[in-house]
Formats: structure tokens, C-alpha cells, sequence
């Protein structure tokens, strides 16, 4: 898990700058439209996935009426809405690290050219469906501020409200929980008076590979980020390790 984790941190941290941020709140409004789509209305009492989507959107600051007017985009109340289909493609980066990368697209012949050129000019290749996507699982995860709260406080609030498991990373606890526990755990740490940083599911892997050498590990890197900075591109997954020191020796 920490391999993902530290993927997770490092795109936060990117997402805080303002062309990031705007890039995140793309995608986040297209989750929206298509959550609102399928379930055929704006409001999210009637849906979950819509509710979730909203959820998140919210998390990364996304103003209200901008989630709002996309919730009626989606659910054809307002004119405007692009046919989004999803599509998942797999692949290895340099050093056999495995990555998911998960799409919403209106063109899938545009988007599979550009994934495939990504793999292929970080020195990756994609592979066949199927031969990537068992090494991960689907997991809940809510990612609570630690603000000084030890793992205590929050195992006593989370444990009823189907906490499985909890991992300490700087300034953060990730709680970790079923899938469809996360709404209901997020709500007894906000319920207790703690920050959420955000709330949804990703895919974990069931192991990681290590990345010992700089150059491999900038190649890595720098696929996961090309990827993410596709429009087409919803999530990445990878199953990496690099040791702290060094991703930080790669930003520097």
C-alpha cells in the first residue's frame, strides 16, 4: 500500500497548484455529468454514485454552482452534456511496476493512442486486459487530517462505523474500509470532529514492486504523471515503492 500512497500524496500535492487544480475540477465535473447521467436525475438523495461524485468534487473545493449546474448537465436538465463511455487500460512502466489507468472518453480511439504513446515513450508497454487488473482490489479509504489525534482517536470512532485498518503517512491517517462503508465512516469522524481530506475507493495492490534507482524511478514517475494529465484520464494505479528520500531527490 505504500507505493500507492506515496502517488497519492504526490498528486495532492500537485493539485494544489491553480493549473492542476482547474485540471482536477475537469475531471471531477465529468464524474459528475456521467454519475447523473446514469442514474437519470440531479438529485443526489437518489443516487450514491452521483452522491459520492458530488462528495468529491466538494472535497477539491469545486464551487457549488458549478457542481450543481453539471448534476443538471448530466441528468438532461440543462443542454450542454458530452457522452462520456468508460474504459480501463493496463499496462507495465519501466521496472514491471503494473498500472491501472481508468478513463472517461468521448473518443476512445484518440484516448487508446494517447495511453499507448504515453506507455510507450516512458519505455513501458501496455498490456492485455486482464493481466494487470488482478493484481489490485477495490477498497474504501477516508483521508482524515491528523491535527495531533492519535491512531486511538480514531480507531475509537472508526471501528463501529466499519473501519478495517488505518495507516499513519505525514500529516495524514488513511482509514481503510469497504467500499460501501465510506459514506457511513466518514460521516462518524466528521460526526467526532475530525478534518476529512477526501473520501472514495481506489484500487490497491496486493503487492508492490520496489524502486531503488533514480532514472527508473523518474521514468515511472513521470508515465504516472503524463497519464494524469490527460483529460481522458480519471485514476491511475500503480503498484510502485520508491523510498521517500529519493522521490523527493526527483522533485528537488
Amino acid at each position: 500500500m505504500s507505493g500507492h500512497s506515496k502517488w497519492s500524496t504526490i498528486k495532492h500535492k500537485k493539485a494544489a497548484k491553480d493549473a492542476r487544480r482547474g485540471k482536477q475540477w475537469a475531471k471531477l465535473i465529468r464524474q459528475i455529468e456521467v454519475a447523473a447521467r446514469e442514474a437519470g436525475t440531479a438529485d443526489t438523495d437518489a443516487s450514491p454514485s452521483l452522491a459520492l461524485a458530488v462528495q468529491k468534487a466538494k472535497d477539491a473545493e469545486v464551487p457549488k454552482d458549478t457542481i450543481e449546474r453539471a448534476c443538471k448537465r448530466g441528468a438532461g436538465e440543462l443542454d450542454g452534456a458530452s457522452t462520456y463511455e468508460a474504459t480501463q487500460y493496463e499496462g507495465y512502466a519501466p521496472g514491471g511496476v503494473a498500472v491501472l489507468v481508468d478513463c472517461l472518453t468521448d473518443n476512445r480511439n484518440r484516448t487508446a493512442s494517447d495511453i499507448r504513446s504515453a506507455f510507450s515513450k516512458s519505455g513501458g508497454n501496455l498490456a492485455e486486459p486482464g493481466s494487470v487488473s488482478f493484481l489490485f482490489s477495490r477498497r474504501g479509504q477516508v483521508l482524515v487530517e491528523a491535527n495531533g489525534h492519535s491512531e486511538d482517536d480514531l480507531m475509537l470512532v472508526g471501528l463501529d462505523a466499519g473501519l478495517e485498518d488505518l495507516e499513519h503517512e505525514g500529516e495524514q491517517y488513511t482509514a481503510w474500509c469497504d467500499p460501501s462503508d465510506v459514506p457511513g465512516l466518514r460521516k462518524a469522524f466528521e460526526d467526532g470532529g475530525f478534518t476529512i481530506v477526501q473520501a472514495g475507493s481506489t484500487m490497491v495492490p496486493a503487492s508492490v514492486v520496489p524502486i531503488a534507482e533514480a532514472a527508473e524511478a523518474r521514468k515511472v514517475l513521470r508515465l504516472l504523471d503524463t497519464l494524469d494529465d490527460n483529460d481522458d484520464v480519471q485514476d491511475v494505479y500503480a503498484n510502485f515503492d520508491i523510498p521517500e528520500d529519493l522521490i523527493d531527490s526527483i522533485e528537488d
